[in-house]
């Protein structure tokens, strides 16, 4: 249908449709070596599903259980029997975090804790995450980080912003800059909040009125992730942190799921041939936009990401089996 050809409707469509209600979700608090805590809820238990595979999702900027494509992701996997559990990144699950740093596009050391804790208390169960835009760029970093020594089976990106600074460039040009000012707010909110408890001037060189002019991800990068995450600067921090440096170091199954005409991103983002190992699948779209993958009609819509990614981790089980 034309109108889904629209990026910016792909983009917004699946935000605005009504969310799936999951009944049975189970919250738990998982505490980090550095006396914070993340929050994790699983749709799904595995001491009863002993032999379900179990599916670890990370969700994007300002995400959390609450965002659609969480919900639907979790609804589809149960569908195919797995488990489901959703790490929220520090911060995003409705309670502030107790430090002065929150999470970025790099930060993977979170998500290999809570991965080891899973592999450690279900060794039974195979292993699979998948990551949406921030969180995928998170997953595939950590996946080529750890090589064959991932516990994970296999692993899908969508959307994932793999070259920051081009992202940070892209979102800041013509109606993608609503997009910035509306993943923003929430963020400048969340550190601002901060100021109440951490000397945080110290760290933005900021008052706490300064930061709330702080309108562009190159800024707020520059101001506060980076010298908050230990970075010495927003350059720095983008460079280190940008997943496509590390994708030659994938060895498990990973699917890249990519529209070309993602407004978050732009095509810059859009790995080669020879960026990627044996191990990838880079699945282009024309459209797409950003985590929308819509098609069917605006009444009778099918959002078929999400069978996709249901069939990805399908085929590496048959493979599994089958070996």
């Amino acid at each position: 249908m034309k109108l889904f050809q629209n990026a910016h409707i792909q983009t917004l469509y699946a935000t605005y449709y009504p969310k799936p209600s999951l009944d049975s979700l189970i919250v738990e608090r998982f505490e980090l070596p550095d006396g914070d805590f993340v929050d994790v809820v699983w749709y799904g238990d595995p001491h009863i599903q002993i032999d379900a595979p179990i599916v670890i999702l990370f969700h994007g900027l300002t995400g959390s259980i609450h965002s659609p494509y969480i919900l639907q992701t979790m609804k589809e996997l149960k569908h195919h029997g797995y488990i489901s559990v959703l790490m929220h990144f520090r911060g995003c699950s409705g309670e502030p975090n107790r430090t002065p740093r929150l999470y970025h596009s790099g930060e993977t050391e979170d998500a290999k804790q809570w991965i080891e804790a899973i592999r450690h208390r279900f060794p039974r169960h195979r292993l699979f995450g998948v990551g949406f835009s921030l969180g995928g760029n998170m997953l595939l970093k950590l996946m080529g980080e750890m090589g064959d020594k991932t516990p994970l089976d296999g692993a899908i990106a969508v959307s994932a912003p793999m070259d920051l600074a081009v992202c940070a460039t892209q979102i800041n040009q013509g109606f993608s800059k609503h997009y910035q000012s509306h993943l923003l707010k929430p963020l400048l909110a969340q550190v601002a909040q901060k100021y109440d408890l951490f000397d945080m001037q110290s760290i933005t060189g900021l008052t706490q009125k300064e930061l709330w002019r702080l309108d562009t991800f190159w800024k707020f990068d520059d101001a506060y992730t980076a010298p908050a995450h230990g970075f010495r600067d927003v350059h720095d921090y983008y460079r280190r942190s940008s997943a496509k440096p590390y994708l030659k170091a994938i060895t498990k199954p990973t699917l890249i799921l990519h529209a070309q005409d993602d407004p978050f991103t732009g095509a810059g983002v859009i790995p080669t041939k020879n960026e990627l190992s044996s191990s990838i699948t880079l699945e282009l779209h024309e459209t797409g936009g950003h985590l929308g993958f819509v098609g069917g009609s605006f009444w009778h819509p099918n959002f078929w990401l999400y069978r996709r990614i249901g069939e990805y981790f399908d085929a590496i089980n048959t493979n599994n089996q089958k070996g």
